[in-house]
Parts: structure tokens; sequence; C-alpha cells
């Protein structure tokens, strides 16, 4: 029998890739309203979390020096080269829950890898069937707690001027227009502040 299923407390964060982070800084905290938590850096990505919900946010990768083809697509229409999407974390309370969870899967004969601490969080990564990468995480700091010069939660040390702003004068200066499409484009432009 299977040990015990575990107590799911949402998403902890889906993760998009941007070719941007500054105008997706802009465009998500000031335009949506979705307040930056937390940034992540390392020698491949640097990763910012917009707060949707309690403890519920959505990531933005940007890889360093890969040149991404970029397009827009309608919602529900299949693209092969459809690169926006990079994982979806859900969130459990705490780093015994995504341990168990971890045994479970190994139970059950996933992969599965070990704990990584991100510092912010950790997390244990595996995949669905059809290949969707997935992750569980819980935070190891507190959302509410801090500031937005907080190198505890904010780690990239080369942030994006949009972030800048947001430190220096509490607000973001500019923000950048999106438009709708009706078929498959490449290289869409966004109108940049």
């Amino acid at each position: 029998m299977a040990s015990k299923s575990p107590l799911w407390e949402g998403v902890h964060h889906v993760a998009l890739v941007t070719s941007d982070m500054d105008a997706t800084m802009r465009f998500w905290h000031e335009v949506l309203g979705a307040e930056i938590v937390a940034t992540i850096s390392t020698d491949v990505f640097r990763a910012y979390y917009f707060r949707v919900g309690e403890t519920q946010t959505v990531a933005f990768m940007e890889y360093h020096d890969v040149d991404h083809e970029r397009y827009a697509k309608p919602v529900e229409v299949a693209y092969p080269l459809a690169s926006q999407f990079d994982h979806l974390s859900l969130h459990l309370g705490s780093e015994v829950e995504v341990k168990a969870l971890r045994s479970r899967l190994l139970e059950y004969g996933c992969e599965v890898s070990e704990v990584v601490d991100r510092g912010i969080y950790g997390s244990i990564y595996f995949t669905d069937p059809t290949g969707i990468a997935l992750a569980a995480s819980w935070w190891t700091i507190d959302l509410d707690a801090g500031s937005f010069d907080d190198v505890d939660r904010f780690q990239d040390p080369d942030p994006v001027p949009a972030l800048v702003e947001l430190q220096m004068s509490g607000k973001i200066d500019a923000t950048p227009r999106t438009a709708l499409v009706d078929d498959i484009v490449r290289e869409p432009s966004a109108s940049r502040p």
C-alpha cells in the first residue's frame, strides 16, 4: 500500500521562459499588479517570482547566453516550438511534506531528484508520464517580510532596470504595451518603455 497522499496547498509556481526579464518585470509587477516577491540567479539562468496568491507565484526564467526564438500564439493553438513553459511547481507546506512526496514517488517507481535548495525555497523535480516537467516546493522565506532591497529575497546580482527602479523609488517608471494575435507570429514585438 502506498504512503499517505500529500496535502497540496495549491501551485507553488509555474515557471515560464522569458527572453526579456525587464519587460516581464514591468508587465507582471506594474501592469498586472502581481508583486515581485523574490529572485534567484545561477550561472545558467535568473528567475523572478511574482505573487498571484498567498503562497502561489508565477516564475519567469531568463537563460543567460541563449537566443530564444520569440513568437506569439493564440490560446489553445498548438505550436511545435512552444518554448514559453518550463515547469509547474506545486506548493507543499514544509520540507517534511516535500520529502514525504519524494518517498511516495519513489515507491511508485517514479524518478525524482534529490531536494534542491534554492535559498528562498526548496524543491524536488520529476515528470508526468507525458514528459511535463513538474516540481513540488516549499517557501523557506516569509513572502511578506522584508523589502525590495532584501538581498536574501532578491538574489540577482545584476537586476533588470525595472527592479532597480522599484528598489530605488518604490515604483516602476514605464511599462510595455501588448497586442493580441490571431495566428502564430514569430518574433512578436512589444512596445518597450
